[in-house]
């Protein structure tokens, strides 16, 4: 079953037949879509699904390859074949995947057994649609091609890979849609990297060992790293990691990258698949790094096939290690640990700016070098989180229930009043910054502090257990401390306010008869005032001091809708 919102086609766009995706061109939105709608239309073997609107008001497309000719069937094919789902455009001025995608489509067509039976492949056609949209030519100053291409802001100016655990955009929740309707076991999103020179094409990011459950950490870094090195090794093309310089130029070193959940390499790893960013060399031409991208595919889609049994138990092993965890070591930040690779790279040079005058830096392509240089690719975790059996939210957030549920989150609904006991979290400091980023004003630095006490269930709150398939990420989105939570993207902000104060000539009485009666806050204060002479000089603040002791201060600031049954 096929489902297409007809009105699409009525739009009046120039039909141009795409019989080929090479050369120095992409194909427009409306162009890709027109293509594969005809060719799953003439070939069963080829599926298309609309998994849902973008924030431009168009469809979001998947096709799927060597599928089961029946949507019912090809969703519910998990046991007998492994899935490799793969995101393009989700920077349109990055379309190598778009064309790889579109290039592997048609040898499929020409030769069916070129993919292994056990293999069906899912690919999002272009997953920013409003970026298609907005089409010119010169958005990306630094990057060869190709001729025409989209934007990198979405129809909300949002950028998706930055969208994957918050979603603002209608895109992340159709992507969501499709992701948890395949459950890959290998995802790939395509890119094209900014940067330094050097002589790679190819560049990939794997999602970060230390946070991976240990039989993926062992599936991916020892079998299927290595073995796709090699095998594009024997194309010509060399893999290095994402070159991300420690300073200004990639002698310096390199380091990891830290994919958390808002990137699609940091979501898709929640659900404990193989992911990788595919990052191709901006400098390089279209049609090479279209190429790469396309080499790099069709060589994981090949290593799926041989591997499928591996990467089966490694799932189910890794499911059932997420689901052991009591504690959990969470916010993990680079090392000064390194490793020592071998890197292609150009030597670099300084010389006078014909715009400044000052020096500017230049690689020099007549000098390539191969030489070793450190990789600071060591994450180590500075903090951990005991993991409850149950998060319960109280005053349920529709927003927060509707993220939770597009990643296959579920939960119960209470229906009678009940007394249990609880642990609550109250924020203690956190830092936002100064500047909207992606829309939000992010928090940071987040602490917060769990007490113990008697929670009073109410008829409509949700109980949620942890005990599920998508318990990562369920952690990372309710744990307030989370780099990525909902509370650090603003979702319970409205906690942070206080809402009652008092009037300072009216509580001086008040604040004295307490004070009378509690001689222990009056120590309190008096030691306040010799060791803070800010805080002696500030009779508001003292006042506030005591406020905040007294039955009148309101017990819910900072307290989140959301606790922790043990």
């Amino acid at each position: 079953m096929r489902f297409f919102y007809v009105i699409f086609f009525c739009f009046v766009f120039p039909s141009l037949a795409i019989s080929q995706f090479n050369g120095n061109q992409t194909p427009t939105y409306p162009d890709l879509i027109r293509f594969y709608d005809s060719v799953s239309t003439k070939n069963n073997s080829v599926e298309l699904y609309n998994f849902g609107l973008s924030d431009y008001g168009l469809p979001i497309y998947v096709c799927v390859l060597n599928g089961e000719k029946d949507s019912l069937k090809t969703m519910q094919n998990k046991s007998k074949k492994s899935t490799v789902f793969i995101n393009n455009g989700i920077h349109p001025g990055e379309p190598d995947g778009i064309n790889a995608s579109g290039q592997l489509t048609l040898d499929y067509l020409k030769n069916q057994s070129f993919l292994p039976k056990n293999v069906r492949v899912a690919f999002i056609l272009c997953y920013n649609v409003g970026g298609a949209m907005n089409r010119g030519s010169f958005s990306r100053a630094n990057q060869d091609g190709p001729a025409e291409y989209g934007f990198r802001g979405n129809a909300q100016n949002l950028d998706l890979n930055r969208d994957f655990i918050k979603m603002d955009s209608k895109n992340a929740f159709a992507f969501a849609r499709a992701f948890q309707a395949f459950n890959p076991d290998v995802f790939l999103d395509t890119h094209v990297s900014n940067g330094a020179d050097y002589q790679y094409t190819l560049t990939l990011i794997h999602a970060l060992r230390e946070r991976l459950a240990p039989s993926i950490e062992q599936l991916t870094y020892s079998n299927f790293k290595p073995k796709l090195e090699k095998k594009l090794a024997s194309h010509n093309f060399p893999i290095a990691p994402y070159v991300q310089p420690i300073q200004q130029i990639p002698d310096d070193g390199l380091e990891g990258f830290n994919d958390l959940p808002r990137y699609a390499n940091g979501y898709a790893s929640l659900f404990h698949c193989i992911a990788v960013t595919v990052e191709t060399h901006m400098l390089k031409s279209f049609e090479l790094r279209t190429k790469a991208t396309r080499v790099y595919i069709d060589e994981v889609i090949h290593w799926t096939g041989k591997n499928q049994v591996e990467i089966q138990t490694a799932r189910k092993k890794a499911f059932a290690w997420d689901q052991a965890q009591q504690i959990r070591p969470v916010k993990f930040v680079r090392t000064e640990q390194a490793d020592t690779i071998s890197f292609l790279g150009y030597e670099h040079g300084f010389k006078p700016s014909e715009v400044s005058g000052m020096d500017r830096l230049f690689y020099d392509r007549t000098k390539p070098f191969q030489r070793n240089i450190l990789y600071f690719n060591h994450f180590s975790a500075t903090d951990t989180i005991s993991i409850p059996k149950f998060y319960v939210l109280t005053h349920p957030n529709a927003r927060v229930l509707e993220r939770l549920a597009s990643g296959g989150v579920h939960w119960k609904i209470c229906t009678s009043d009940s007394l249990v006991s609880a642990n609550s979290m109250r924020i203690q400091s956190y830092k936002s910054v100064s500047r909207p980023y992606e829309g939000h004003f992010l928090h940071s630095e987040i602490k917060a502090e769990e007490y113990p006490i008697q929670l009073r269930l109410q008829r409509g709150d949700v109980l949620i257990p942890t005990h599920q398939n998508s318990r990562s990420f369920l952690i990372q989105a309710l744990e307030p401390t989370l780099e990525d939570s909902y509370f650090a993207w603003n979702f319970f902000d409205s906690y942070l306010q206080q809402k009652e104060y008092f009037s300072d000539y009216v509580f001086e009485d008040i604040a004295a008869e307490f004070l009378a009666s509690h001689p222990e806050i009056r120590a309190q204060l008096e030691a306040k005032k010799q060791t803070d002479p800010d805080f002696a000089k500030n009779a508001w603040q003292q006042l506030y001091f005591v406020y905040k002791q007294t039955p009148y201060f309101e017990p819910t600031v900072n307290l989140l809708p959301v606790f922790k049954i043990y």
